[in-house]
């Protein structure tokens, strides 16, 4: 990679997982991606052989319709036929569907194939030496993947995760303020939409006029990850932090694209609101300092208006890819309360993925 952060030539890439939700968000960002070009499309063995057109046909569920450079591409068996997969691409991004013990096995089958992966998955999230990136946050923790090749006994190949898309609303505003002010315990409460669980209204018509206060395994992910995000790295692993303390629910609603989150925080040392709007607005990060392709180029954006963000709104901000916040005043029993929005299968899943592997591209590990 060069000084300006400008890639020498396209990274050939695949997806692992291509017909889902997230690897047709995938397909549709990579498509004019400047430094990926994508070569290798996988799925199970039900799609295998098939063109790409042809296995999502009545299952493709973006608004775009599927590139030219795709409709042709014949899928390969991204879970039996590794080896073939990897001798393809230089890198793969994971978005497939299995049980988590199968899915940590298919992505180190790839990281010994000498294949880094990009995962979209929660398996290896608390797998110590694997890093779980975002890059606008913790960039650095990219440096524990050297200790995970010597595990895994590769040179090139490893493992690297994004967090789960519930936090990517919450944990970015609060990020500088802790720092500043040190976070004792938060709350978040998300309202998430359905694409979070891979659906649309048209094959999940409960969910219209419905609100459902459940989503299995979300609350504790919400509430775990972000230690890890916050965490050390050493030769042994990432080391989560102990402090902050933080609780949430999580709750599906009639939303097409975007986790809202309401949130309140209590802080060591109480900030001045107007203090915290000067910390959003100035809070510049690495990917916007390098100039990354899919990197917003402002990552927090503060609403005034007393109704903002709202998810059709501003969930498509910057290209899906900044987080909006909005109704930041004090709280009774917290210090703070606020509302923020993320666009869930760009910045929550897809073109965080892709935002990442940018980022080890630039740090020389892809």
């Amino acid at each position: 990679m060069s000084d300006s952060g400008k890639a020498k030539e396209k990274y050939k890439v695949g997806i692992v997982g291509a017909t889902g939700m997230v690897g047709q968000r995938l397909i549709l960002l990579i498509d004019k991606h400047p430094w990926f070009e994508l070569t290798t499309v996988a799925a199970s063995s039900r799609s295998a052989g098939r063109t790409y057109a042809d296995a999502t046909d009545r299952r493709w569920h973006m608004t775009e319709p599927i590139p030219k450079s795709v409709k042709d591409l014949v899928l390969m068996d991204g879970v039996n036929d590794v080896k073939a997969v990897a001798s393809q691409v230089d890198f793969i991004f994971c978005a497939v569907e299995m049980g988590r013990n199968e899915l940590r096995e298919l992505e180190e089958a790839y990281a010994k194939e000498e294949c880094p992966v990009m995962s979209n998955n929660s398996a290896h999230r608390w797998t110590p030496d694997v890093p779980m990136i975002f890059p606008e946050l913790n960039p650095e923790h990219a440096e524990i993947i050297p200790y995970q090749r010597r595990r895994l006994g590769t040179s090139k190949g490893f493992i690297a995760v994004k967090s789960n898309c519930s936090l990517m609303s919450y944990v970015p505003p609060l990020w500088p303020l802790h720092e500043k002010f040190g976070l004792k315990q938060a709350l978040a409460c998300t309202y998430q939409s359905i694409s979070g669980a891979g659906k649309t209204f048209s094959d999940w018509p409960e969910m219209v006029d419905n609100i459902i206060p459940l989503i299995g395994g979300e609350e504790e992910k919400s509430e775990r990850e972000p230690l890890k995000l916050w965490g050390k790295v050493t030769p042994e692993g990432i080391v989560p932090v102990d402090v902050p303390s933080i609780t949430s629910q999580c709750i599906r609603v009639p939303v097409t694209d975007g986790h809202l989150a309401a949130v309140f925080a209590k802080f060591d040392t109480k900030p001045d609101i107007d203090e915290i709007k000067a910390i959003w607005a100035g809070f510049d990060c690495l990917p916007q300092k390098l100039g990354l392709p899919t990197a917003p180029k402002r990552f927090l954006h503060y609403f005034t208006e007393e109704d903002r963000p709202q998810t059709r709104l501003d969930r498509d901000l910057e290209g899906g890819m900044a987080i909006s916040i909005g109704r930041l005043r004090p709280d009774s029993q917290y210090d703070i309360k606020f509302v923020c929005l993320s666009h869930n299968t760009i910045r929550g899943a897809a073109g965080g993925n892709i935002l990442m592997a940018e980022l080890l591209c630039h740090q020389g590990y892809l």
